[in-house]
């Protein structure tokens, strides 16, 4: 049977200040990336989510982003591979006290926002989040979406999750358009559902350019601060399972 993890990042809220619908689009996917108080994120949104996630049955993830609360770690900074060790390595650790002292433990590990694209760019940073990871743990599993961070994490033996998105187009590279350029985003929701269904039925994605490109669908991202992402993520997972397609955490 084919089977896919659905994620979401969570966790964004921030003091007074509320990103996204965390806890109905809990009821709709498998995992959680959840933030963990650089990009965004207080120690306070950090427990609730955690405790949130616990008790909706989803697999809980560290989110490290870079130290920008005001550009919600989408800008991007010079910084040192020592400094992207440091700072991946203190994120994990600080969500991994919070699921613990709640009985659980992490899952995964994600990369975020500009962190995740200066990865994409610079191998030395994607080597510095991955062994950040595996000196934490060497068991967690790393969810990759760029080569950099693939080789990164596979060299050292990470597990990883190849992950896909919903509601994000394709370049015939297979890389994602930028979302400075036209039709970045997907918003009609039955377009979303039919290329997850291709990605992981067929192993293909269709690219802006109309070229069948080959992909490999372990985990699916939904962004839970786009409009209407619960009804995404619901109808999506409605119609995977409609078509005999497990839904569950890898």
């Amino acid at each position: 049977m084919a089977s896919i993890d659905i994620n979401c990042d969570m966790g964004e809220s921030f003091g007074a200040w509320n990103m996204g619908n965390d806890l109905e689009i809990l009821g709709h996917v498998t995992s959680a990336n959840i933030a963990c108080g650089f990009h965004a994120g207080d120690p306070d949104v950090m427990f609730k989510t955690v405790q949130a996630a616990i008790a909706s049955n989803v697999a809980i993830g560290a989110h490290p982003g870079l130290p920008d609360l005001q550009g919600f770690g989408r800008r991007a900074m010079a910084m040192t591979s020592a400094e992207v060790y440091n700072l991946t390595l203190y994120q994990i650790g600080a969500l991994q006290a919070f699921a613990q002292s709640q009985g659980s433990q992490l899952h995964h590990v994600k990369s975020h926002g500009a962190l995740y694209n200066m990865t994409v760019k610079d191998a030395s940073l994607a080597r510095a989040f991955a062994q950040a990871v595996y000196d934490y743990d060497p068991g967690l599993l790393v969810y990759v979406a760029n080569a950099n961070m693939t080789e990164a994490a596979q060299n050292l033996g990470l597990p990883v999750a190849f992950e896909v998105y919903a509601d994000r187009s394709y370049q015939d590279d297979g890389t994602l358009t930028p979302r400075n350029l036209p039709h970045a985003m997907i918003e009609d929701v039955e377009q979303a559902v039919t290329q997850v269904k291709r990605m992981v039925c067929d192993g293909v994605v269709r690219s802006l350019s109309g070229k069948d490109v080959p992909i490999v669908a372990d985990t699916l991202c939904i962004h839970g601060d786009q409009p209407g992402a619960v009804l995404f993520a619901r109808t999506i997972r409605d119609a995977l399972q409609a078509e005999g397609i497990e839904v569950i955490a890898g």
